[in-house]
C-alpha cells in the first residue's frame, strides 16, 4: 500500500505562487497516473490536475495556464506549481495516485490512494 505525504501549503497573497509536493513511499509510482484535487469549505472535492505515467498532463479549466503538474519518478514525487494564485484557489489540496484519466479529467477509483491534504490559503 502506498503512502502519500503532501507539503508546501501555506498562506500567500493573491498573485503569488506556491509549490506543492507529494512524496510517496511503499511502492514506486512510475507506472501510476497521479493527480491533485482540492476541497474548499462547504464544497465537494474537485479535480485540479493530472499527469499520466507517460507524462501527459491535464488541467481543470479554472487552473489552466496558471498551474503546472510534474513528476519525478526517481524521487517518487509529484509536484503542483501554482502561479497567479487567486482567493478562489483557497482549499485543502490532496494528491492522489492510481487515477483513471477520462475525457481529460482525473477520476478516482476504488484503488486510488490519497494524501492527508495540505491547506492553501490565498488572501486578497
Amino acid at each position: 500500500q502506498v503512502q502519500l505525504v503532501e507539503s508546501g501549503g501555506g498562506l500567500v497573497q493573491a498573485g503569488g505562487s506556491l509549490r506543492l509536493s507529494c512524496a510517496a513511499s511503499g511502492r514506486t509510482l512510475k507506472n501510476s497516473n497521479l493527480g491533485w484535487f482540492r476541497q474548499a469549505p462547504g464544497k465537494e472535492r474537485e479535480f485540479v490536475a493530472a499527469i499520466t505515467w507517460s507524462t501527459s498532463t491535464y488541467y481543470a479549466d479554472s487552473v489552466k495556464g496558471r498551474f503546472i503538474i510534474s513528476r519525478d519518478n526517481a524521487k517518487n514525487t509529484v509536484y503542483l506549481q501554482m502561479n497567479s494564485l487567486k482567493p478562489e484557489d483557497t482549499a485543502v489540496y490532496y494528491c492522489a495516485a492510481d487515477l483513471q484519466v477520462v475525457g481529460g479529467t482525473g477520476v478516482p477509483t476504488s484503488r486510488t490512494a490519497w494524501g492527508q491534504g495540505t491547506q492553501v490559503t490565498v488572501s486578497s
